[in-house]
């Protein structure tokens, strides 16, 4: 399309010599239209790109990177990113077809982890370096940086700080402790552990053993604890408890005698105390204890034969031998030919070991005076303490009868007929023997046979 338009012209005369200027005023149509010119070099502004870089390939070669028909490809700097046309051409209106600009790539902010920090060395942008870093009991997992990419990426996949510090426990020292006077057992103590974490502060410890504060066996026990964190990493610790007995050397009975120990026989504050066989008192030591250094208190006790003084004067004398020792059993007779009294002087003859064994001494008196007499076993009694013995226990001479006497000297028990061994021996076990008494003499319930 043509375009015209009316122009003044003014055309300046200058005649020399006059002075006179003549001026004429004419109009005249022009076409403006600019005309397409493919030689021009700088048919449009030389192109650039601030942080980027411009490639221009033109129809005409090298030499024309504005020309008319010029196509430019743009591309901008690592760490920019192209806002704008990738690609113009210079137009015949002197224009290019479209505009780019090149603007600074940034990764998007990291985010935090727990238990950890991270650094950078230009922040956000491309390039720049992110260092991740652990508190105190923590370890990373995965890759300890991460890195900017030109593409606006990061590098890599987000860390995560994990606890792979166990805890820190410490046991107490192992102890020997001493068995309790009289017991195969001690009360042991101790402060039980606390553990301590760099990631947590409240653990809960576990005991594998027995409680402090309770009673422990002769021998050795292993105590342990452990302790877990909420990570589940484990710590555990041990120490050993140490029971000793002390134990003092075999203690044996006496001859024609026997012990009966408490506890466990010879460990320290055990007691063994000395019996005697019927026929036999002890001499010496009722008992002797276990010291704690392994010792025995006291010196040993023997048993030796009765020796029952029968030569006394009074009855009183001939007592006091018995009391608190031995129990009596007083057999009275008018004379010795009385059938009651044959019938039970045999059954106590076979009776005689079964009564030694319940210390059981017997005492006969028989018939009247002039002729009467008293005895134990072979030992003759005096008249006077014939006398007496009647006289204390209301004794008759008229009748068959006996007494049964306890060691406290107290009329128990009164037969006015003959009784057999087993009768006699189930009175004395029911009413006369205490249970420590009952459970020795079971144990030497086959001593007579």
């Amino acid at each position: 399309m043509r375009l015209s338009r009316s122009v003044a012209v003014f055309i300046l005369f200058f005649t020399a010599g006059s002075g006179t200027t003549v001026y004429e005023n004419e109009f005249t149509e022009e076409d403006t239209t600019p005309q397409l010119d493919y030689t021009n070099p700088y048919w449009c502004h030389p192109p650039g790109l601030t942080n980027g870089e411009v490639t221009c390939h033109s129809p005409r070669g090298r030499a024309y990177r504005s020309t008319l028909g010029t196509r430019c490809q743009m591309s901008c700097d690592r760490g920019y990113r192209l806002l704008g046309r990738r690609s113009v051409m210079c137009l015949a209106n002197r224009r290019w077809s479209g505009t780019a600009y090149c603007r600074k790539m940034r990764c998007h902010v990291l985010p935090l982890i727990y238990h950890g920090r991270y650094t950078c060395t230009q922040g956000f942008m491309v390039d720049s370096r992110c260092d991740f870093t652990c508190d105190t009991g923590y370890r990373i997992e995965g890759e300890p940086s991460r890195i900017c990419q030109h593409r606006g990426s990061w590098s890599g996949v987000q860390p995560v700080c994990s606890d792979t510090d166990p805890p820190k426990i410490k046991c107490p020292p192992s102890r020997l402790k001493v068995a309790e006077p009289g017991k195969l057992t001690a009360k042991v103590t101790w402060d039980p552990p606390t553990a301590t974490d760099t990631a947590h502060k409240s653990l809960d410890v576990i005991l594998v053993g027995q409680e402090p504060g309770t009673d422990f066996k002769e021998g050795l026990h292993i105590i342990r604890y452990k302790v877990y964190d909420q990570a589940r990493n484990r710590a555990a610790c041990k120490f050993i408890v140490r029971v000793e007995v002390r134990r003092c050397p075999e203690l044996f009975p006496p001859l024609h005698g026997y012990l009966s120990c408490s506890s466990n026989g010879n460990n320290y504050g055990a007691t063994c105390e000395y019996h005697c066989e019927g026929g036999y008192e002890r001499r010496g030591v009722s008992s002797r204890v276990c010291q704690f250094n392994r010792s025995w208190g006291g010196d040993p006790a023997e048993c030796v034969p009765i020796e029952i003084k029968a030569d006394v004067k009074t009855a009183p004398a001939l007592l006091d031998q018995f009391y608190e020792k031995r129990r009596l059993l007083i057999v009275s007779a008018p004379n010795m030919s009385d059938p009651d009294y044959q019938l039970q002087n045999i059954m106590i003859q076979k009776a005689d070991c079964g009564l030694a064994l319940r210390h059981v001494t017997v005492i006969e008196l028989l018939g009247s005076p002039p002729r009467e007499t008293g005895r134990i076993k072979e030992s003759l009694l005096q008249p006077q303490v014939i006398e007496g013995l009647r006289q204390a226990f209301r004794i008759s001479r008229s009748y068959f009868s006996m007494v049964l006497l306890d060691e406290l000297g107290l009329d128990r028990e009164r037969f006015i007929s003959p009784v057999g061994s087993d009768e006699l021996f189930s009175y004395i076990d029911s009413f006369l023997l205490d249970e420590e008494e009952r459970e020795k003499l079971e144990l030497r319930s086959d001593f007579c046979d």
